[in-house]
């Protein structure tokens, strides 16, 4: 019975490593803002090398992340894309399922955009006003100290007089995208606590002021549009009354289209994200399994690509494409870290 157990065993382990040769190919998921970067250097990559060109999914940060912390194996992708940090209930969902070994690679920074079509004038906004205008309950006649009620604001122009006499109406990504997280949290939640007796809950009642401060509203003014940015600067175009909510590349591919919404006098520009002025701006990454390292080809120098000055630096061809550079000592740090596969850190 010994000997039995022991043969299938090593039936299984052979049967595993044989599948683990059998993928030649890197498999990629996660964030739709960093996936335009990714597919970039992916494809370089599969030109310069003798690897093939990875395989990648636009499915989400969440999304994404959910998958990669699925197991270990071929079944199982190799890197995710993320545009939020990934959190210490995911870092717990790897760890049940075998997932132990992860190299966190920080890449650089994007903004958040409203944007909206050209045909339309540009809108300047507060973050108060995109809180008064997106969350699911707001202070009563959008007074501080106001009771809690349901979004009563059905056009710009009934929050502030000088914004337009418009339906509210903003297309953006779903609750499975990083996107969104960064936008409740820099956004919403940003104008949230311009409100003093807002900001005063989180000591008093987190769990409620977290559901006040990044809960969007559901009643048809926040319009989730999928995981598709293209889509929504399609429909934009076709809606001059419509806002978008996307990552800066985005807005800086489609230029000639659409617009990007003044934040607290704020313009969305590489400069003013790259300083960090611009208020809804955040850090792009993405996660590698490090027991796929060297049982999947070309892992290693997939990062060591990504990584170089020729290609995330200030004149890399990613900044051509709106990829905002860490600083010069940051990218070094993190490429040595990266390329070291250092473990993640909390």
């Amino acid at each position: 019975m010994i000997k039995k157990t022991l043969l299938l065993s090593a039936v299984a382990s052979m049967a595993m490593a044989g599948s683990a040769l059998a993928r030649d190919q890197i498999n990629i998921v996660g964030s739709s803002t960093v996936f335009p970067f990714s597919t970039v250097v992916a494809e370089r990559f599969g030109k310069t090398t003798n690897f093939k060109t990875p395989k990648i999914e636009s499915t989400g940060s969440g999304g994404g992340l959910k998958l990669f912390c699925g197991g270990v194996g071929v079944q199982h992708p190799d890197i995710t894309n993320a545009s939020r940090r990934i959190k210490a209930s995911e870092v717990e969902l790897c760890a049940k399922n075998g997932v132990k070994g992860i190299t966190e690679v920080k890449i650089g920074f994007d903004g958040i955009v409203i944007a909206n079509s050209k045909k339309a004038p540009r809108m300047e906004l507060t973050l108060q006003q995109l809180f008064l205008a997106l969350a699911k309950q707001v202070p009563e006649g959008g007074k501080d100290g106001g009771k809690l009620v349901d979004n009563p604001f059905k056009k710009w122009s009934e929050i502030d007089p000088s914004l337009p006499d418009t339906a509210i109406e903003v297309l953006g990504p779903p609750p499975t995208s990083g996107t969104r997280d960064a936008f409740n949290e820099l956004a919403i939640e940003g104008g949230c606590e311009t409100f003093s007796s807002l900001k005063a809950m989180k000591k008093t009642d987190g769990k409620k002021y977290k559901a006040v401060c990044r809960g969007i509203r559901e009643d048809g003014a926040y319009v989730e549009a999928g995981e598709n940015d293209n889509l929504i600067v399609q429909k934009l175009e076709a809606n001059p009354n419509a806002f978008g909510v996307f990552g800066y590349s985005f807005l800086d591919q489609n230029a000639d289209k659409v617009q990007g919404s003044l934040i607290d006098k704020v313009e969305p520009t590489f400069e003013n994200i790259s300083a960090q002025t611009y208020p809804v701006s955040r850090t792009l990454f993405f996660y590698v399994k490090k027991a796929h390292v060297g049982q999947i080809a070309g892992i290693k120098e997939f990062v060591t690509e990504f990584t170089k000055e020729s290609t995330w630096g200030p004149e890399g061809y990613l900044a051509d494409r709106g990829l905002i550079p860490l600083s010069d000592a940051e990218r070094k740090r993190v490429r040595e870290a990266s390329i070291s596969m250092a473990d993640l850190a909390m």
